[in-house]
C-alpha cells in the first residue's frame, strides 16, 4: 500500500502553494489569535469585559457574510473569495498595529471577522474544487492539518513573545498576522481550481435550504462544537495568566500541542472513521469536550504542584474532541447537502462558526468576571447537551447514516 494512502493523504500535486497558503495564514492566526483579548486589554487599556462585548459586536456584524458568499460562490468560485477575504483580513491586522482608538480597533475588528467569515465561507469549497474524485474528505482533512501545523507554530511564538514585558509582543503579533495573510493571498493565486461558474438558478435556491429542517438542526448543534473549538484560544491565555499558578510560556505549549495532533491525525481520523457513521464520531468529540471543561474548572481546587500536570491532561482530552469534530464536521456537512447547491450549503454551514466566534468572547469574558470556573462549568454542560441531541437526530433520521467518501 503507498504510503500516501495508508496515511490518508490525498494527490497534492499541482496544489502545493494552496498548502503552503494554508499553513502560513494559520501560522499568523496562531501567533495573534491568543493574544488578541490581552492586546485589548493591555495595549489597548480596555476593561476585559468591555473588550469581550467589543469583539462579540464586531462578529455580529459580520453574520451576514457566510448568507452573500452563497449567493455569489458558485458564480464567481471560490478561490477568488478564498483571496479578498485574506486581503481584507491582512488589512484589518496593519489597522490594529497602528490603532488604539477603542472605535478604530473595533472598526478592524469587524473587517477581521468579516474577511474571516469569508475565508471559511469559501476555503471548504475550495478543497472540495481542488480534489481528485474519490478524495475530498481527505483534502478536507489535509487541509486541516495544514492549517493546524501553522497554527501550532504561531502559538509556540504566542508563548514566547508571553515571556516579555510591554506592548511589544503584542505588536509583533500583530505584524506576523497581517504579514501572513497577504502572503497567503498571494500564494492562492497560483490555484487555477477546476470551477464551472452557473447561473444563479442552478445553485441551489435559498428556499430548498431553510426548509431542510435536519441541516438547520446541525447548524445548531455545530454551533456549540464550534464554541467549544474557540474557547481554547480565546479562555486559555486569560484563565493561565489570570486564574492559575501556572507559567505564561505553557500557554504557547499546549496550543502548540493541539496543534500538533491536528496537523497529524486528521487524515488518520479520517482513514480510520471511513466505516463508521459520521455523526456517532461528532457524538464523541462532545462527550470529551464534556469532560475537558469539567477538568478545566476542577485546576482551581487542585494544589498549586498539580495545575501543570491538570491542565495537560485537560488538554489531551479538548485535542481528542478536536481532531474527531474537525476531521469530521465539514464532511459530514458536505455528505447531507445535495448535490446542487452544495456551494451555498457549505456556505450557510459556516453559520455555526459565525455564531460561536460572536459568542465566544463574551461568552467566555463575562463568565470570568462572574466566577472563574464558570466559563468551563458552562460549555461542559453545553457539549453534553449537544451530545445528546446529535445521538437522537443519528438515530432518527436515516440521512444521516453517512460514511467517508
Amino acid at each position: 500500500m503507498p504510503t500516501a494512502t495508508s496515511l490518508g493523504l490525498p494527490n497534492v500535486r499541482g496544489r502545493v502553494p494552496l498548502l503552503a497558503g494554508l499553513a502560513i495564514d494559520s501560522f499568523g492566526g496562531g501567533c495573534a489569535g491568543p493574544l488578541m483579548l490581552l492586546f485589548f486589554v493591555r495595549v489597548a487599556d480596555i476593561p476585559l469585559g468591555t473588550a469581550g462585548v467589543l469583539l462579540t459586536v464586531a462578529t455580529l456584524f459580520s453574520v451576514a457574510a457566510p448568507a452573500a458568499v452563497g449567493l455569489v460562490i458558485d458564480r464567481v468560485g471560490p478561490r477568488n473569495l478564498v483571496i479578498a477575504a485574506q486581503v481584507a483580513q491582512g488589512l484589518a491586522f496593519v489597522g490594529f498595529f497602528f490603532g488604539r482608538s477603542t472605535w478604530l480597533l473595533f472598526v478592524c475588528a469587524l473587517v477581521s471577522t468579516t474577511g474571516q467569515r469569508m475565508f471559511w465561507s469559501s476555503i471548504f469549497s475550495l478543497l472540495a474544487d481542488v480534489s481528485d474524485a474519490g478524495e475530498r474528505d481527505r483534502w478536507f482533512g489535509l487541509g486541516g492539518m495544514m492549517q493546524s501545523g501553522g497554527f501550532g507554530l504561531g502559538a509556540l511564538v504566542a508563548g514566547a513573545l508571553l515571556t516579555f514585558d510591554g506592548d511589544t509582543p503584542f505588536l509583533v503579533a500583530m505584524a506576523f498576522n497581517a504579514v501572513s495573510f497577504f502572503t497567503a493571498g498571494v500564494l492562492m493565486l497560483w490555484i487555477h481550481p477546476d470551477h464551472t461558474a452557473r447561473p444563479v438558478e442552478d445553485t441551489g435556491p435559498a428556499p430548498q435550504l431553510r426548509k431542510d429542517k435536519l441541516f438547520l438542526m446541525l447548524i445548531g448543534a455545530n454551533t456549540v462544537l464550534a464554541l467549544c473549538t474557540m474557547m481554547i484560544g480565546v479562555g486559555l491565555p486569560v484563565y493561565v495568566t489570570e486564574a492559575l499558578p501556572a507559567p505564561g510560556w505553557l500557554v504557547g505549549v499546549l496550543l502548540a500541542a493541539i496543534s500538533v495532533v491536528l496537523a497529524t491525525g486528521q487524515t488518520l481520523v479520517v482513514r480510520h472513521t471511513e466505516k463508521h457513521r459520521k455523526m456517532r464520531v461528532m457524538i464523541l468529540a462532545g462527550l470529551l469536550w464534556a469532560v475537558w471543561g469539567l477538568l478545566m474548572a476542577a485546576l482551581l481546587h487542585i494544589p498549586a504542584g498539580l495545575v501543570v500536570p491538570g491542565l495537560i491532561l485537560a488538554t489531551v482530552f479538548f485535542a481528542a474532541g478536536d481532531v474527531l469534530h474537525a476531521a469530521t464536521g465539514n464532511a459530514l456537512a458536505a455528505a447531507v447537502s445535495p448535490e446542487r447547491g452544495r456551494g451555498k450549503y457549505l456556505s450557510y454551514w459556516q453559520y455555526s462558526f459565525t455564531f460561536a466566534s460572536v459568542l465566544v468572547p463574551v461568552f467566555f469574558a463575562q463568565l470570568f468576571v462572574r466566577g472563574h470556573a464558570m466559563p468551563w462549568l458552562a460549555i461542559a454542560g453545553l457539549a453534553l447537551i449537544v451530545a445528546g441531541v446529535l445521538f437522537v437526530l443519528d438515530r432518527t433520521f436515516p440521512r444521516l447514516a453517512v460514511r467517508r467518501t
